[in-house]
């Protein structure tokens, strides 16, 4: 090490916002939004600072630039991360930067502590003269984003100055540097960022849903591979470690109650469920169409508080209804109105590719749901409508298609594939579904989404909901998710309207 940072060092490091760290050199992985944001704030708070990346592009170029400007060092192009350097006291990886990668290999090797951006966030956030925001963080397989979209809608409703941050796009990091102070910050975490966390003490927490997803991240990339299962599934529950308030977990899945019961939480912490049932002590749950709470009013033990209908959620599909309830039960743990959970969930906006009709025409429902990329979303997406010709394949992540088809395969009209891991999906479907008809898409390019959209027409009718909800990532063809999603609607457009002009 350069030096001996005793404040980065130890079983229970000390580091925070007052220690000296002019006395530390810190190597940042990664040039994207939040390695940037990282190598920001520590030069901010005078660290030494060298950022790898073995990427080239105009953008990595500007923020090199401005980084070495500051007085970082910078290294782009292939070959920068194939060496840690010398006296290190500290690596910042980006989120998706497996612990296989060599130089984090090496840097655990070394005994380097690596923190993820938000755990330096949340170091840099506290300190002797300063008021940490409190942080109310969600986290699980599915319907991270959408909750905490709805989450911060109700914080501004009821008028708090919240931030919206993590997974969702804005690096956490960027709150600390911010002149104004924020009441609260909305945190979705991903497995990845919660793997390289290790003192975050957040005020509520949630797990919505835990299911096979990122097992190549975590293991052989096998589906029934049960050590990457379980490192997954461990990553997740990582969330509610310390926390001072409230648990909030998924009464339909058990796992995430024991992940409540197994976490080391500061004395007086509650455990929340939520259920699309009615629901019991110390629950928020559905009756007759409203959304309740039984676990924040004064007399929860023989009767509930009204916060909003149904009506009140966009779209409604059961899943939603679940995340709207997660959501409102962390606002409620902050002592967020009953009025305020309702209107930020008549206010919200999500964000597209979530289950968006696209279109209707002759009798046919076109819908993007791009944004389900892992089998369990595929499923929820699948099982919201009756008949479906249904567009799916990418990277597949290592996990199995096995237990969706089995689930959903009376519903198929028919299915077209397409993606580096199409196959994968093929083979469920032979084995679960042989009578549903398949049809494969070679191309490997984003135009290979008009063969897509034009085969789907051709197996669809009147009634038949033809939906994307791929079950994959999407890098292996679009830059992402959003990107495929948007060629989508955009090759329906283009089929609706040359169908039209057929009938002129």
């Amino acid at each position: 090490m350069s030096e001996i940072c005793e404040f980065l060092t130890g079983d229970r490091p000390s580091a925070d916002r007052d220690s000296d760290w002019s006395r530390a050199h810190v190597v940042v992985v990664g040039l994207g939004g939040s390695g940037f944001a990282a190598a920001d704030g520590l030069l901010e708070f005078g660290a030494r600072v060298s950022v790898l990346d073995d990427g080239e592009s105009e953008l990595l170029t500007e923020r090199a630039t401005l980084l070495e400007t500051l007085g970082a060092s910078v290294r782009l192009g292939p070959g920068s991360t194939d060496v840690l350097p010398d006296g290190v006291d500290l690596v910042v990886p980006y989120p998706g930067l497996s612990p296989r990668f060599p130089l984090l290999v090496e840097a655990a090797r070394r005994g380097l502590p690596i923190w993820g951006e938000p755990e330096l966030a949340w170091r840099l956030s506290g300190g002797r003269d300063v008021v940490r925001p409190p942080w109310l963080g969600v986290t699980g397989t599915n319907g991270k984003t959408t909750t905490v979209q709805m989450l911060h809608a109700m914080m501004e409703a009821a008028g708090l100055r919240s931030g919206l941050v993590g997974n969702i796009g804005r690096p956490v990091m960027e709150t600390v540097l911010d002149p104004e102070p924020y009441d609260v910050l909305v945190v979705e975490l991903s497995s990845f960022q919660l793997h390289w966390s290790n003192s975050l003490a957040l005020h509520s927490a949630a797990v919505l849903n835990v299911h096979p997803d990122h097992l190549e991240w975590y293991g052989s990339g096998d589906p029934d591979d049960p050590q990457a299962r379980a490192a997954y599934a461990a990553d997740k529950a990582v969330i509610y470690e310390r926390v001072t308030h409230s648990c909030v977990y998924n009464v339909a899945e058990p796992v995430t109650e024991q992940m409540v019961v197994d976490a080391d939480v500061t004395e007086g912490a509650r455990a929340i469920g939520f259920s699309l049932g009615t629901p019991g002590l110390s629950m928020l749950g559905v009756v007759d169409d409203l959304l309740v709470d039984r676990a924040f009013v004064e007399q929860r033990r023989t009767s509930a508080q009204e916060l909003a209908s149904v009506d009140d959620i966009r779209p409604q599909a059961p899943h939603n209804i679940a995340n709207a309830l997660a959501a409102a039960a962390l606002a409620r743990s902050f002592g967020v109105a009953p009025t305020a959970v309702r209107d930020g969930l008549r206010a919200v906006e999500l964000g597209g590719h979530r289950i968006s009709e696209v279109a209707e025409h002759d009798g046919i429902r076109w819908v993007d749901d791009s944004k389900a990329t892992n089998p369990h979303a595929a499923a929820t997406s699948l099982l919201a409508h009756d008949k479906v010709v249904w567009i799916a394949g990418g990277q597949a992540k290592g996990v199995s298609f096995d237990e969706l088809v089995q689930q959903v395969g009376d519903r198929l009209r028919a299915a077209v594939l397409l993606g580096t891991d199409r196959e994968v999906v093929a083979e469920a479907l032979r084995r679960h579904a042989p009578e549903v008809p398949v049809l494969t898409v070679e191309s490997s390019d984003t135009e290979a989404m008009e063969s897509v959209v034009s085969a789907a027409a051709s197996l669809a009718g009147p009634g038949d909901t033809v939906l994307l909800a791929p079950g994959c990532a999407s890098l292996d063809m679009w830059s992402s998710y959003a990107a495929r999603g948007d060629d989508f609607a955009a090759a329906v457009r283009r089929h609706i309207a040359a169908s039209g002009e057929d009938h002129s």
